[in-house]
This record gives structure tokens, sequence and C-alpha cells, in this order.
């Protein structure tokens, strides 16, 4: 039988926008060691895509209480330094909810650190089809 050495418990830390890290508990006898700013690592202050997806995954339909991101709505997503560009549709044009679910995903986007700009543009091509969402929530809605 193989004995498997015994690993410094992991704690798992949350951010504000719903990132995470994880990083192990020092044991008695460690010490924690502090970085330096050579260590540190640098950001270059600019949002990544996938940041802003997970900002938009934040904003649901008041209806259906699905995320924007699951349901298909989001077409595309262009960072441009501070600036954040997102095509998004709707359900469909008479959807009640239109304003709503943009004004949000403005106010989503904008809490991320680097974004000064957000543009919403509402996009009608192609227009939207229950096959674009997530197969699990297709599923899930009976589609």
């Amino acid at each position: 039988m193989t004995r498997v050495p015994a690993r410094a418990p992991l704690v798992v830390y949350s951010g504000r926008q719903g990132d995470y890290s994880v990083r192990e508990v020092p044991m008695a006898d460690e010490t924690i060691p502090t970085p330096t700013p050579e260590a540190t690592p640098t950001t270059s202050g600019v949002v990544s895509e996938d940041q802003v997806k997970l900002a938009l995954r934040r904003v649901k339909d008041p209806d259906l209480q699905l995320n924007i991101m699951d349901l298909g709505l989001v077409y595309n997503i262009a960072v441009d330094g501070t600036t954040v560009k997102i095509d998004m549709t709707l359900t469909s044009p008479a959807c009640p909810s239109g304003p709503e679910l943009m004004t949000n995903a403005e106010k989503e986007v904008m809490t991320l650190d680097g974004v000064e700009k957000v543009e919403v543009n509402l996009v009608w091509m192609p227009f939207w089809t229950p096959e674009k969402m997530e197969p699990r929530v297709r599923d899930y809605l009976g589609f």
C-alpha cells in the first residue's frame, strides 16, 4: 500500500466579482512568504473577454431567472482598451424586458476594474432561436 503524503489544507478566497483563488494554508511550522514587488504580478488594467462573460452571467431574464449568456442572447463581446462593446439580442422584438436587460448588462460590465465605457448594441440578425441557448438550458426549458 502506498501512502500519499499529507498536504496542507486548501482555502478558497472569493472575490467581489465572482472570481476566486485557492491557496494552501501553511502548517504550524511553516511561514507564509511575503510577496515582493518583483513577484507581484502586474496587470495592464485591461479586462478580458472571459471577465466580461462572467459579469454578464449575473444579468438574468426577470421572467425565466436564467442569465443572458446561457440564454444565448449575447452574440459578440469586443474589448478595446477600456471600452467594452457587446452585441446582444432579445428573444423577440416585443420582449418587455429588453431595456432592463440591456441596462443591467451595462451596469454589470461597468463594475469590472479597467472598464471605463460600455456600449451595448441591440442586434436582430441573426434572429434569436432556442438553438442559441446552452444545451442544458434548452433541455431544462423543454426545447
